[in-house]
């Protein structure tokens, strides 16, 4: 099971960490993932990830 939202398929994004001397080291941005309990549309529950913006947006329903 990766780590990527379960409706968006939004993950992880790279960039660079800058110093105040404008040095640049490469670092990974994560996805605020939350664990939740979902339920499916055959009436099932399962546990799957879920961003955020997702969750606040009510694009799952919660079970």
């Amino acid at each position: 099971m990766s780590r990527v939202c379960s409706v968006c398929n939004k993950g992880k994004l790279s960039g660079n960490l800058v110093s105040h001397s404008n040095r640049k080291t490469p670092r990974q941005y994560s996805a605020n993932l939350q664990k939740v309990k979902v339920k499916n549309a055959d009436g099932t529950v399962s546990s799957e990830y879920v961003c955020a913006r997702c969750l606040k947006s009510g694009k799952v329903e919660r079970a």
